[in-house]
């Protein structure tokens, strides 16, 4: 099976492609499951194309064999993190990942801040890390992060497709640098022209970093380098994707400027 990730700085549309990756494959997975730790999915909720659900105290006491049974009566369904903190978030994760590769069809495991899971620096549950390497059973994963410092390199070594945008962070460049089959720079946010770049990664002005684009302050599109185990690579720009959902993003009060 299949296991992707999804990685770029805050603000650079990474929550809208996520979405719009998932609602593409909903047609080709018997059962998909996302987590969704900030509530950054409700939109295909709010299309008809998934269910909902809370997850919650209560909900974080039931045993891999109840989420299995959940799942097979809810095929389609983000799973909202309700008043769990970081420990009880990944334990509830492990157990839905473990239902998920006891199931006897194809399902799609979305996982959302991915690196509060199965995060660098502590301990997480081996679930989630046998996911990535092993994907036992029928079970294929998006791992979805900003911060790629934080998330462990076990994952992000074991991964088959990666769609990586821009990171103005020196080591969440570094994470990938050893994982990809061409210059990490192309995705270092204001940098100049990338040196040894293959052809097909070059933008219309040559071979230059990622970027985003925005109207009237408004982002209306970024760009993204695709890559996969067959050594394929293209630049794929957002602006020029839609999708029949709504992204809606999570739910918080903006800062305004001072004066």
């Amino acid at each position: 099976m299949t296991h992707a990730l999804i990685a770029a700085k805050s603000g650079w549309g990474k929550s809208w492609f996520a979405q719009y990756w998932t609602e593409d494959n909903l047609p080709n997975y018997p059962y998909v499951v996302i987590l969704d730790r900030r509530d950054e999915f409700r939109g295909l909720v709010k299309a008809g194309l998934a269910e909902w659900g809370v997850v919650g105290h209560k909900e974080a006491g039931m045993s891999p064999d109840g989420w299995q049974e959940f799942i097979e009566a809810n095929p389609r369904v983000v799973l909202a993190r309700h008043q769990l903190n970081g420990d009880a978030w990944k334990d509830v994760v492990a157990k839905i990942v473990r239902a998920a590769m006891a199931m006897s069809e194809d399902v799609l495991v979305v996982i959302d801040e991915a690196h509060k899971v199965a995060p660098q620096r502590g301990s997480y549950p081996s679930a989630i890390e046998d996911l990535a390497t092993e994907g036992r059973g029928q079970a294929a994963s998006l791992w979805i992060t900003q911060r790629l410092a934080k998330l462990d390199e076990t994952p992000i070594g074991e991964m088959m497709v990666y769609m990586l945008g821009g990171f103005q962070s020196d080591n969440d460049l570094g994470k990938i640098s050893g994982n990809i089959g061409y210059p990490a720079d192309v995705h270092k946010v204001n940098g100049g022209r990338v040196a040894g770049l293959p052809d097909e990664l070059h933008a219309d002005e040559g071979p230059i970093p990622v970027r985003k684009f925005k109207e009237d302050g408004r982002v209306v599109g970024s760009e993204w380098i695709y890559s996969n185990d067959d050594g394929e690579q293209r630049r794929i720009n957002s602006g020029d994707l839609s999708m029949d959902s709504t992204h809606y993003g999570p739910e918080s009060l903006s800062l305004s400027i001072p004066g």
